[in-house]
């Protein structure tokens, strides 16, 4: 499950303006001023954590700065652009927090994404960041129903901006790899997201993974099987960058290993005989996709994660999901 910013640059548009703009001669077409804005939208999209029933984060506005401009701000609840406010998020004496939306990325798995902001048009240019402004009310809820507040440093998540070509339509998604980006302390108490599980993608140039793991497999291993909980992972798929990898070289989030993750996702049984996985989001490219009955991967820490299957894939830029099955 994973929570996604989306900007979506229509790539092909902003050639077509580049050939237009280089042509010569003296047609009427000369005296049509070059267009100096963008279209923009943004969503976010989510990859699952273990143990969490609900992590809701709360948004109350979105920026884009560092393009020599006034910054690009959508308030929740007072741009059009802007996706509505709800009631997810509470301050502490319960009150509905206003001007802000909360998302439960967990309710966003595999190619699930949620818009936070739609066709605004903005001044074309290099953006150095992309800002967004997190409220009060975040929070994780655990399978066990206790709530935990989820902090996120200085309030915002800072990413690398994009660029936005004049006359282009742009759209990109950010992938909140919770596995990475959530972590917490030893007593479970206090539980952080940090900008570090993140990947902002071009979702003109993404692809998405699913498939399943046989149950031999699992058996044959030692892995748990048939778990009486359907949220409870049996493993992990992870993936890395790069073709036919050795397992010997892969690292888990909090490994030193030479390879390390580029997403991952957890394994789950369906309640009848299948066990499924689903990465979504994913930049067009080769990957090597590794198995592991290991559940457990601290991201601050080198856990023991032993990857008993690989198996190499090409991701395309296509909506429909390409299947790899162990």
């Amino acid at each position: 499950m994973t929570l996604s910013a989306v900007f979506k640059p229509a790539l092909l548009a902003a050639g077509m303006l580049g050939l237009a703009a280089c042509g010569g001669g003296g047609g009427a077409d000369d005296t049509v001023p070059a267009p100096t804005t963008a279209t923009f939208g943004l969503q976010v999209s989510d990859a699952p954590v273990n143990d969490a029933a609900a992590v809701v984060v709360c948004f109350s506005a979105i920026e884009l700065t560092g393009n020599g401009s006034a910054t690009q701000k959508y308030l929740i609840g007072s741009d059009s652009v802007a996706a509505a406010p709800n009631n997810l998020c509470l301050n502490a004496q319960g009150n509905v927090i206003a001007n802000s939306r909360g998302i439960d990325l967990l309710k966003l798995p595999g190619a699930l994404a949620e818009s936070l902001v739609t066709g605004a048009t903005v001044p074309a240019g290099n953006y150095g960041q992309l800002r967004l402004v997190i409220s009060e009310g975040s929070y994780i809820q655990l399978k066990d129903g206790s709530k935990k507040a989820l902090s996120v440093p200085s309030n915002e998540l800072k990413l690398l901006g994009p660029t936005l070509s004049a006359g282009g339509t742009f759209s990109y998604t950010l992938e909140f790899d919770l596995r990475k980006a959530v972590v917490n302390n030893k007593a479970r108490q206090n539980y952080q997201l940090k900008p570090t599980g993140l990947r902002l993608v071009d979702t003109s140039q993404i692809g998405h993974l699913k498939g399943t793991v046989s149950e031999t497999l699992l058996i044959n291993n030692q892995c748990a099987v048939a778990p009486a909980d359907k949220t409870k992972p049996v493993g992990v798929v992870y993936l890395y960058k790069g073709a036919d990898l050795a397992p010997a070289t892969l690292a888990d989030y909090g490994g030193t290993q030479a390879n390390l993750p580029y997403a991952s996702a957890p394994v789950l049984f369906d309640g009848a005989a299948s066990y499924n996985y689903e990465i979504g989001f994913i930049d067009a490219g080769t990957y090597t996709a590794a198995f592991s009955c290991n559940t457990v991967d601290d991201p601050e820490l080198a856990d023991v994660v032993t990857f008993l299957a690989t198996k190499t894939q090409a991701i395309t830029a296509n909506k429909t999901p390409v299947l790899l099955n162990f």
